[in-house]
């Protein structure tokens, strides 16, 4: 019998650490990827996983430690160095040019020819024998502004595919992809491993980890606290490790029967978006107390003009929003409040939170002109410090206290003092937007608890998420949402998540077509 063959260390980081002016972001990190392998890097909101990618890419200088590429040393001073050595990054946030070509994309900044001359006609020639290699179909000629996102994360491995990058790192690649396109992704991740590609998966998504790495690490406070074989590990021991506690990953939704009028109907809503198109095209839907009603969609059809229609940050062009029966489309935001309409909003930094101010204001923002807040013509400063700190440890947010900025605060803790601040004002009517966007498990686990908490006092929940998973586990409902209309509604237990991605990406019309 053949001795087994010795897998090859293609990178290693020894004794890395990166210290910022006043964090510790990565902590005498050892860590070292095989060459074909795909390893998963999991670790909470902070915990210094985005830090060491940048360090390992050249967008960081390592404080002290060593970087080695098969087996030597090496120094870079930024991602071209990196580039040149071999390693690819597709970030979260894709770096294309929106009124580019496919090609033009993949070649920006690697131009083949000569004299200013860009031979367009070899570089096409190169983009096409590549997507063929790892059946990567992409257009060559298309423009990227009318690729779904699923084809444009296709375009960014693409480009670093062509720049020969033999290590591949992949910042949560499954963010704002539907079902079919996730599978399609590990497909593609599967034919670079058997290529000899070595990858690196940053993700939150347990489930994920365990379908498509090999190994995982977990950081925690900017140091390795675990490794692990991936096929040796169960979902709910990564997640532990992650947080340091026993974590509940099954959402437990009690059986609810749910009657009565509408609490929220929208009724034939057309608003235009920044281009004067229609972004929400004549939708109708009412939500009933006790219930939530997830909307799923890709990204970009519609979610954020809903959002912003409903809290009255959109003027509507035509339809109704009657909330309790009263056409609420002609007031403002601070009246709709006032009447018992509260709301997360996806972007928590532009639309939830002042960052700069106190956690103690952010907690009252919005109410910090009414009783008991205010003492005459000023704030009853005493009172809102004894609110905040009361919701503080009710909704256990992690803060030194309350007199600090809420951009001091994680992620999580963001959202949390949000949450505080809009459940607290007893509202009968909550819209719910991306409320888990890029937060750990932990994090996760708290909010959607506290979502159900609110279904059970009969409030109607209007829940938008691109992540499916949080649609099934939360909702009583699920209405597709594309290109701004409602195309499909579905009982979670009677559909799958494959059938609702389906509808997402434009489904009925592919059916409707072939009919």
């Amino acid at each position: 019998m053949g001795a087994k063959k010795e897998k090859r260390v293609v990178l290693e980081t020894r004794h890395v650490k990166k210290q910022f002016p006043k964090v510790l972001a990565n902590d005498d990190i050892n860590m070292v990827l095989y060459e074909g392998e795909i390893l998963s890097l999991l670790g909470e909101n902070g915990a210094g996983k985005s830090t060491l990618m940048n360090v390992l890419y050249g967008l960081y200088k390592p404080t002290s430690g060593e970087i080695l590429l098969e087996g030597e040393q090496v120094e870079f001073s930024s991602p071209k160095d990196a580039i040149r050595q071999g390693l690819g990054m597709v970030h979260q946030h894709f770096m294309l040019v929106d009124n580019l070509t496919v090609t033009e994309n993949i070649i920006l900044g690697s131009e083949p020819g000569k004299y200013d001359f860009i031979d367009y006609k070899t570089a096409r020639k190169e983009v096409v024998s590549i997507s063929e290699k790892y059946h990567l179909h992409v257009d060559p000629d298309e423009v990227i502004e009318n690729l779904s996102v699923g084809v444009q994360q296709r375009v960014e491995i693409l480009k670093a595919l062509y720049r020969k990058a033999r290590i591949l790192i992949l910042d949560e690649p499954t963010a704002v992809l539907t079902p079919q396109e996730v599978d399609e992704l590990f497909e593609v991740v599967g034919r670079l491993r058997e290529d000899g590609v070595s990858i690196i998966i940053i993700t939150h998504k347990l489930e994920e980890v365990k379908a498509i790495s090999d190994r995982v690490y977990i950081l925690k406070r900017g140091k390795i606290v675990g490794e692990r074989e991936t096929s040796q590990v169960t979902k709910e021991d990564l997640a532990n490790l992650m947080v340091g506690r026993e974590v509940v990953l099954t959402v437990h939704k009690d059986e609810k029967e749910v009657s009565g009028e509408p609490i929220l109907q929208l009724e034939d809503v057309v608003v235009k978006n920044q281009k004067g198109i229609n972004a929400l095209d004549g939708i109708s839907l009412d939500v009933r107390p006790g219930e939530i009603v997830g909307i799923a969609g890709v990204d970009g059809n519609g979610q954020s003009e809903l959002e912003e229609a409903l809290v009255g940050l959109l003027k509507l062009e035509s339809g109704r929003i009657l909330y309790k029966g009263e056409d609420i489309a002609v007031l403002d935001t601070k009246q709709r409040r006032g009447k018992g309409v509260a709301s997360v909003p996806a972007d928590r930094q532009k639309f939830g939170l002042v960052l700069p101010m106190k956690v103690s204001e952010n907690m009252v923002l919005g109410f910090h002109d009414e009783k008991p807040f205010v003492k005459g013509i000023n704030l009853a400063l005493d009172t809102i410090k004894t609110h905040s700190e009361r919701l503080v440890e009710e909704y256990d947010i992690r803060t030194p206290g309350v007199e600090v900025p809420a951009g001091n605060l994680s992620g999580g803790n963001q959202q949390k003092v949000i949450l505080a601040r809009e459940l607290s004002s007893d509202p009968d009517f909550l819209l719910v937007a991306q409320p888990t966007r890029g937060l750990d498990v932990g994090a996760i686990e708290y909010i959607h608890s506290q979502i159900l908490k609110m279904r059970e006092k009969n409030v109607g929940i209007l829940l938008i998420s691109l992540e499916l998973e949080e649609i099934f586990s939360l909702s009583d409902r699920i209405l597709v949402l594309y290109e701004g209309k409602i195309v499909k509604e579905f009982l979670p237990e009677n559909t799958s998540d494959k059938e609702v991605g389906f509808y997402m990406t434009g489904g009925k019309k592919t059916a409707e077509d072939r009919a």
